[in-house]
């Protein structure tokens, strides 16, 4: 993977930001050159699970590259061409409905739009309260389109939130390998 070229791209569910930056720190540790992107909520929400000047500080330290927040700076990723392969962790609901349906109003539906007109690989690794209520259209929507993957998910608290999926970012790695192969991990569903 060191000669990889990887899009990470973060969506605003926040409660998740911590394992994401953990994953991000396990492919900058294997020479990974990583390219962040955030979602306007993603850089610039401050919550309880952190600043968003921080977290983005953070990405920093980790990328040694700023974070493309603005959809003009995340446009020139497919024409340049400049990832192997695109990662959404983690995809929020409302970023799968906008993939779903073709909308390009953020940082990161920019960052994927462009980098698909590559044909290049797509790993959404998705948390959502509605995943099995309202977006589980768009999940499947997706799931039936070219150059997208999901990193197995599962639900997450199944008696307080019944609807609620997170991806299982320990499995990133291992979509990601497979992606770049053009095979969808299996299960999909743990």
């Amino acid at each position: 993977m060191n000669k990889l070229t990887l899009g990470f791209a973060m969506c605003g569910s926040f409660c998740t930001f911590e394992t994401a930056l953990a994953v991000m720190q396990k492919f900058a540790g294997y020479g990974v050159d990583i390219l962040p992107i955030m979602s306007f909520n993603a850089a610039r929400i401050d919550t309880r699970f952190g600043r968003a000047a921080e977290i983005k500080k953070r990405i920093r330290d980790i990328t040694g590259r700023r974070v493309i927040e603005t959809i003009d700076g995340a446009e020139p990723l497919g024409p340049k061409k400049m990832c192997d392969i695109m990662l959404v962790a983690p995809c929020t609901g409302n970023t799968l409905a906008k993939l779903a349906a073709g909308v390009t109003d953020t940082p990161v539906t920019m960052a994927v739009k462009s980098h698909l007109r590559n044909r290049r690989p797509v790993v959404l690794a998705i948390a959502t309260n509605d995943a099995l209520s309202a977006s589980a259209k768009n999940i499947g929507e997706l799931l039936n389109r070219k150059n997208y993957y999901f990193v197995p998910m599962s639900q997450d608290a199944p008696d307080a939130k019944p609807t609620s999926v997170i991806a299982d970012f320990s499995l990133v790695k291992k979509t990601l390998d497979l992606a770049l192969k053009d095979i969808q991990i299996q299960p999909i569903i743990k």
